[in-house]
């Protein structure tokens, strides 16, 4: 089976996407395949709201892209500290991957989006890591060797790729942002081919 890291994010504005892919480039450049997907949103009448095939944009994921996927970035903006309800709603609905421990040993980073500096990124990319232990996976961070977790001024945090809005009143993220995600994708690439080789 074909190794592949699946970059699974849900984005409001964009910027989780602009990460998402950035992380994709990271990763690609060490010619590993990527699957990007994203999750449907969620309605308040207990109804989907989005069709079974987005109409644009990344696709939806399914269960067993999941299951196969050779490492996990997980993406989400921040809700008060927490993973947005469509990326939540997926992942709680992946108690039966827990039951078979079919992501144990799976190497997982984390990437999000705040509108405003210390608007709770850490604490997000905890919560999305915290799914990732339950699931027994390999968490991944963003370690300082990234020159630019150094030097930003916007978003990037050690526990992964980041991106603060309120920095440059955009969804666009900055030259660090971009070069912190591309890394960590990068890393995340290292890591799948060497426990796979």
């Amino acid at each position: 089976m074909d190794k592949y890291l699946l970059i699974l994010f849900y984005s409001a504005s964009g910027a989780v996407k602009n990460l998402a892919h950035a992380l994709a480039d990271g990763a690609e450049e060490l010619n590993l395949d990527v699957k990007i997907r994203t999750v449907p949103r969620v309605s308040p009448n207990n109804e989907s709201s989005e069709p079974l095939i987005p109409e644009k944009g990344e696709i939806f994921c399914s269960k067993e892209e999941l299951i196969n996927c050779s490492g996990l970035a997980l993406g989400s903006p921040t809700r008060f500290g927490s993973m947005a309800a469509p990326l939540k709603y997926f992942l709680d609905t992946t108690g039966d991957i827990w039951t078979s421990n079919s992501l144990e040993g799976v190497p997982g980073c984390a990437f999000t989006s705040t509108g405003s500096m210390h608007g709770d990124q850490e604490l997000t990319l905890m919560n999305l890591l915290t799914y990732q232990l339950h699931q027994g996976m390999l968490v991944v961070g963003s370690p300082y060797s990234i020159k630019e977790l150094n030097k930003t001024e916007a978003g990037g945090t050690p526990y992964g790729p980041s991106h603060v809005e309120s920095f440059n009143s955009s969804s666009n993220i900055t030259p660090d942002e971009y070069k912190i995600a591309f890394e960590t994708g990068k890393r995340m690439a290292k890591i799948i081919q060497k426990l796979n080789a």
